[in-house]
Parts: C-alpha cells; sequence; structure tokens
C-alpha cells in the first residue's frame, strides 16, 4: 500500500521535477525512520527504502520557517548540486516528512563559463585598420562618452552634445563631406539643431 504522505506529496514532487527535467531530482524522506519514501528523476541514483540519512539538516540554519538552504551537495562523480529541504508536518506539528530538491549546477556553471568568455577582455583593435574610417571613429567616440556617462544619447544635454562636438571635431571628424548626417544620427538630433551647437561650440573656441 502507497504511504499516506507520498499520496500527499507526490503531485508536487512530480511537479517540481517536471519542471526542472533533466536537472533536478525530488525527493521525499521519513523524517521518522530515516529513509527515501519516494524519487523523481533520480540523479543521486537513490531509490525507495534507501537510508535518507538527513542527519546534515541539523548543522543547517533555517533560511525560513521549516526551510534550509540553498546549500551545496556533491554526487559521486563530481558534480555539484544546490538544494533545498523543506520539514512537513503532520497535523500536530510533528515533522512528518522532508522534501529535497537537489539541482544540479553543471549547466548554469557551464553557461556562465561560456557567458564569461565571450566578455572576457579583447585585444585594442589594430587602428591602422580603421584610421581612414571616420564614421566607425564617429560611433566609437560617442558610444565611449554614452557608456562613461550612462545617459543614452536621446537623452544627452547640451552641455553633452557640446563637449561630444568638440570630440569630434579634434578628431577631425568634421573634415569629411557627408560627416553631419552621420553625426546627427549618432547624436539623435536633427541636422539642423548639429549645425547650430557646431556653430556654437566653433565661436567658443580660443
Amino acid at each position: 500500500m502507497t504511504d499516506p504522505r507520498v499520496r500527499r506529496w507526490s503531485p508536487v514532487g512530480a511537479a517540481i521535477a517536471r519542471l526542472l527535467a533533466p536537472h533536478a531530482e525530488v525527493v521525499l524522506h521519513d523524517a521518522a525512520t530515516d529513509r527515501v519514501l519516494a524519487v523523481w528523476n533520480p540523479l543521486s541514483r537513490r531509490a525507495t527504502g534507501d537510508p535518507s540519512m538527513l542527519g546534515e539538516l541539523k548543522r543547517l540554519d533555517p533560511a525560513g520557517d521549516d526551510v534550509y538552504g540553498p546549500y551545496e551537495k556533491l554526487l559521486s562523480d563530481g558534480r555539484r548540486l544546490s538544494s533545498v529541504s523543506a520539514v512537513l508536518r503532520d497535523d500536530d506539528g510533528e515533522p512528518s516528512a522532508v522534501l529535497c530538491v537537489n539541482l544540479d549546477r553543471t549547466p548554469l556553471e557551464q553557461a556562465a563559463a561560456l557567458l564569461a568568455a565571450f566578455a572576457a577582455p579583447t585585444a585594442p583593435r589594430p587602428e591602422a585598420l580603421f584610421e581612414q574610417d571616420w564614421a566607425e571613429r564617429v560611433h566609437q567616440i560617442v558610444g565611449a562618452y554614452v557608456r562613461e556617462h550612462g545617459r543614452p544619447a536621446e537623452r544627452l544635454t547640451r552641455d553633452d552634445r557640446l563637449a561630444l562636438l568638440a570630440e569630434l571635431d579634434a578628431a577631425g571628424v568634421f573634415a569629411v563631406r557627408r560627416a553631419v548626417p552621420v553625426v546627427a544620427g549618432a547624436l539623435k538630433i536633427s541636422r539642423s539643431t548639429l549645425y547650430a551647437l557646431l556653430a556654437e561650440h566653433r565661436r567658443s573656441r580660443p
């Protein structure tokens, strides 16, 4: 006959295992006999009736009411798990069972390593290849300013735009005939506004 606790908690265990499949196992333990009552998606190869070895919970501080974790565990093959255990009490408030969710961190660690590799510092670009690419220079200067000041181009102030025009002018961008529409597009302003700002900048030069 199926244990009444398994009948009661089976939908919960199956739902969690299905949501996190195939990367998590869910284990229901008997708090009194320290035996496994049921397992969904076994990663640790435990089966019903195996020893639970729940003594480890006594050494943990509860993160909430009857909830322990997340804490780290290891499988025999070296995989790291993030585990959470919940004490399930009967109607008299006594511990009846413990539901444990063990999440295999391997895919998360692999994804983090992949993202870290893409985000790794890159070598300086070869300027000789780009010294004639004035449009690239415009976007480089504007992008660096936007990143440094934490505001998108459309939210730059008048002083911000004047400072950028000074930098672009010093880089010789406006010596190129087709520079104005490219700069206006990068700064998210009209050409007429750009001409007015450029005139103001040049009047203020010493």
